[in-house]
């Protein structure tokens, strides 16, 4: 396989699956030179996701605490 095909089955590829960026260029020390708006991207789709995760809990805390007390 010449590397012009090669290239062209690796976009067909992502095309057909609509991948557009790989997270993990964004984490993993690569060879590759990533861009300051992908790791910026990356960082806040962290913090969104830390950010909803806290507040299930947060709610989650509040619900168990309304709780009556068991009566034994």
């Amino acid at each position: 396989m010449s590397q012009a095909n090669y290239e062209a089955a690796i976009a067909q590829f992502l095309r057909t699956r609509e991948i557009t960026r790989c997270p993990t260029v964004c984490v993993v020390p690569t060879q590759a030179t990533v861009a300051d708006a992908d790791r910026a991207a990356y960082r806040d789709y962290i913090a969104a996701k830390e950010a909803a995760r806290l507040e299930k809990q947060r709610l989650l805390r509040q619900r168990v605490m309304r709780w009556p007390a068991p009566c034994f």
